[in-house]
Parts: C-alpha cells; sequence; structure tokens
C-alpha cells in the first residue's frame, strides 16, 4: 500500500550514537533497546506504556470473516489485511508515514514452530534476543517480541479468545517488522497471542514492513531468473514439461520472497543524542544496563 502522510509517524524508532534505539508512541517511549556490538542480539526493555493503535476487534468481526472465507486461507488473510489497512491510516499512534508498505500474511518462513513454546513460557520485560544463537540461552532464541506483557491464560479478554481459537475464528495477530532489532514487533493482538499460546498452538500472524525499492528487487531477482533459465534449458522428454512448470512455481516462490522482503526501518535521531536516551533509560526503566559490547 502506499501511505502519503504523516512524514512523521505517532510510534517510530529513534535511534542515538552508540547503537542506541528507542520506539516511541507519541511522546512515550514503549521500548528501548542495544543490539551488541558483535551482532549476534540485541538487549531490551519494555515500559509497559505500550497502547494498540487499533481499536479492539469484536467477536461479530471474527466470525463474519470466518463466515466470508475459510480462516487461515488467502482469502481470508487479505480480508484481514485491508481490514488492518483500513485501521492504521486512522490511527494516530500507529507506525504507518509516507513511502509504500507491505502488509499481509507471513510469507519468509521466518516464524519457527520451536520458538512459538519458548514465546509462551519466557516473554520477560527486560531481556535479549539472540539472532544467531552461538552461546546464548535457547530461550533467547525468539521469533517475536511483545510490545507489552503478555496477560494470563486465565485473563477474561484470553479466556474469550481461547474460545475462537478453538472454534477456528481467531482473528490474526498483527507485527511489525523493525530491521534495527532484526524482528518483528506485536502491533496489536497481544492477547490474541497469549490465547493461542494457551491453547498450545500458534497465531495467524499478517505482517507489517516497508517496501524494498523496486530497482533492488528487480536487480536481486536476476540471480534466480538466470538459474531457472539454466535448470530448464536442458529439460527434454515426456516428462519435461511438469519439471518446466515444477521449475516456474519454484521461480515464482522465489520471486515473490524477495518482492516481499523488507526494506530497512526507517529511524529519526533521538533530540538530545546518546545524554537523552541514558536519561530517559534511568527514568523509565531503571537500573536497566545491558552489556552490549559483548
Amino acid at each position: 500500500m502506499r501511505v502519503e502522510r504523516p512524514v512523521k509517524p505517532g510510534l517510530r524508532m529513534e535511534s542515538a550514537d552508540g547503537r542506541r534505539l528507542a520506539l516511541l508512541q507519541g511522546d512515550v517511549p514503549v521500548l528501548f533497546a542495544r543490539p551488541r556490538a558483535t551482532y549476534r542480539g540485541v538487549h531490551y526493555a519494555r515500559t509497559g506504556l505500550y497502547v494498540s493503535p487499533l481499536p479492539p476487534v469484536r467477536a461479530e468481526e471474527a466470525r463474519a470473516h470466518a463466515g466470508f472465507a475459510t480462516p487461515g486461507s488467502r482469502a481470508w488473510s487479505g480480508r484481514w489485511a485491508a481490514h488492518a489497512a483500513s485501521r492504521l491510516r486512522d490511527a494516530a499512534g500507529g507506525p504507518l508515514h509516507e513511502g509504500d508498505w507491505n502488509l499481509g500474511p507471513e510469507r519468509s518462513r521466518w516464524f519457527a514452530d520451536r520458538n512459538w513454546p519458548k514465546l509462551a513460557a519466557h516473554d520477560p520485560d527486560r531481556g535479549h534476543l539472540t539472532w544467531f544463537g552461538y552461546g546464548d540461552p535457547e530461550e533467547d532464541a525468539r521469533d517475536l517480541l511483545p510490545l507489552r506483557a503478555l496477560s494470563r491464560p486465565d485473563a477474561p479478554r484470553v479466556r474469550a479468545f481461547r474460545r475462537q481459537y478453538r472454534e477456528g475464528v481467531l482473528p490474526p495477530v498483527l507485527v511489525w517488522w523493525i530491521s534495527g532489532l532484526h524482528s518483528p514487533v506485536v502491533l496489536d493482538g497481544h492477547d490474541r497471542l497469549a490465547a493461542a499460546l494457551a491453547e498450545g498452538g500458534r497465531p495467524h500472524v499478517l505482517t507489517l514492513s516497508r517496501k524494498q525499492d523496486e530497482r533492488w528487487t528487480s536487480l536481486i531477482s536476476e540471480g534466480p531468473v538466470r538459474e531457472y533459465e539454466h535448470r530448464v534449458a536442458g529439460l527434454d522428454g515426456p516428462l519435461a514439461a511438469n519439471r518446466i512448470a515444477h521449475q516456474g512455481r519454484r521461480l515464482a516462490d522465489e520471486l515473490r520472497e524477495i518482492a516481499d522482503a523488507p526494506d530497512l526501518t526507517r529511524a529519526w535521531p533521538l533530540p538530545g543524542g546518546p545524554a537523552a536516551w541514558d536519561a530517559a533509560v534511568a527514568r523509565h526503566v531503571p537500573g536497566w544496563a545491558p552489556d552490549a559490547e559483548l
């Protein structure tokens, strides 16, 4: 989708020297982060002040969408993506700013099935996400960062969503890819996420990200196209047509992944620089002092 305004969104990343990152909603910091100097992970601290920029999803909406198309199908996901896009455009505290964006089902195979139970068991307000896992605690290998603590499995809203999950009508969780964290964060649907995890499953996910420049996409696509041409050039015989069709589907999947790959997340300069970041950390997450040099 093409977004014309605002130039500077309500929910945005700001940065200062020394790999200091802050996610602000208006003037309120909701997350501080420092990637490690070795680029093996990122330390983070949530402030507990994040508020979803989208209105709550009503139960009748969930069932209406499930009646429109099979939950999890392309049509169902597309309808929810259109719903989320409309709400995000109207959201003062959302991340959209001028430029081109992608919003749709997660197709990059980012989420590993083995990591969902880790999120249910280990989601501290002050923690670490490993990017490669070399020597880091196993529980730090998580694929998603909620922007607030997940509610208890027996919380009233979570219980209601657990019923929707069992019925197969639970709406998707909306996440936003932030390149500086090398992780998506939960924009909307924390309680839906908690419900799916409490049921021993995983939610459907819609991912928001900045769209890659078309020139970059075209350049990166040249390699897979050349490989496809090389693979099909020598195909012959009675099964050639089927093999060429298979290679065509493989190429289409590769090109789709390239087109859907997220661009870098924009960050604005943090007013006041490192001193202001340090002061904000001391005020909102006192005592948090991660060793980001390792």
